[in-house]
């Protein structure tokens, strides 16, 4: 079982997320333990100050030292890796995802204000961030972490096939996809989706979802290790 432990100064920010949809049941499965730890415990004043002003002047305050010091030791075990949310951090994948999932143990340290007092960096294994843009806290960032390794745990859905046709598998984006009724505001489900084909629907979905990927994201295809069906055959055509 995969152990998470989210060391925030607001876990009444992630305790929520954590109890409604799909983490809730993995947790109530033991897919995964998730629990939160915060830094104010380790305080010795009594306003349990967790932040001060940084030496040389600046705008905002930083998270001390000693307070993240003595969270992160109080839940390290020798196989944890931690990680801060931090915007120098690497960028957050699925292929990152898939990597952290194999983790036993993992401390994310939800940086705050600021950032956090440099002299921490020693104890951290791997910094993450997002993406290019500004959050207050590191929390929405270690619930998404979370979120998404969370569900590649073995047991967290029913169906294991479900997560390896979503969105950024295989380096795309996911097909259209479809429900009742067939016809919406005169706008048709594809007629191939009700034909019960489903080596035609297969096919159509991987042929779309290349469409859309080179459409929206085409980044994504430049380093794309793995082809569709169709790739394959136009390939091989290629090489005869």
């Amino acid at each position: 079982m995969l152990k998470i432990d989210i060391i925030t100064l607001f876990p009444e920010v992630i305790m929520p997320y954590l109890n409604t949809s799909i983490l809730k049941r993995a947790r109530e499965a033991k897919t995964v333990d998730i629990n939160c730890t915060n830094p104010r415990e380790f305080t010795k004043d009594k306003h349990k100050t967790v932040d001060d002003r940084p030496y040389g002047g600046g705008a905002g305050m930083l998270m001390k030292a000693d307070p993240l010091y003595k969270a992160i030791k109080k839940v390290k075990k020798t196989n944890s890796l931690v990680i801060l949310t931090s915007p120098r951090g690497k960028k957050f994948s699925q292929e990152l995802a898939k990597k952290l999932a194999k983790k036993k143990h993992l401390i994310i340290v939800c940086g705050h204000y600021e950032g956090v007092d440099a002299r921490i960096y020693p104890e951290i294994d791997l910094e993450i961030s997002l993406g290019d843009f500004i959050l207050t806290g590191g929390e929405l960032a270690a619930l998404s972490i979370t979120d998404a390794i969370t569900r590649l745990q073995k047991g967290t859905f029913k169906k294991e096939t479900v997560t390896t046709e979503e969105s950024f598998e295989n380096s795309l984006l996911e097909a259209p996809q479809y429900t009742r009724p067939e016809v919406w505001h005169r706008r048709r489900v594809p007629q191939v989706l009700l034909s019960g084909n489903h080596k035609e629907i297969e096919a159509w979905k991987q042929k779309t979802a290349l469409e859309i990927t080179k459409k929206f994201r085409p980044d994504m295809l430049d380093n794309r290790p793995l082809k569709t069906s169709d790739e394959v055959k136009r390939l091989k055509r290629r090489k005869k």
